[in-house]
């Protein structure tokens, strides 16, 4: 091998070594932004379940305030 085969091998690999460590540093902020995302999803939901676990009794207590009013406007 001559100097200029080595040199452009060496080259080869420099760059190679750098693009590896650039897509591997975008993969992990990457990865980091999804994870955080996930996290604020699964508040979300675990909002709505409460919120839907709450409903049935919400509309029970309406449905007695209702005859309530209405028992009162029948006096």
């Amino acid at each position: 091998m001559n100097m200029n085969s080595d040199k452009a091998i060496l080259v080869a690999l420099i760059t190679s070594a750098v693009t590896l460590f650039g897509v591997i540093l975008a993969n992990s902020k990457a990865a980091a932004v999804t994870n955080n995302e996930i996290k604020h999803l699964t508040e979300e939901v675990k909002k709505h379940n409460n919120f839907a676990q709450r409903m049935p009794i919400v509309e029970v207590q309406i449905d007695e305030l209702t005859k309530r009013v209405a028992a009162l406007e029948k006096r």
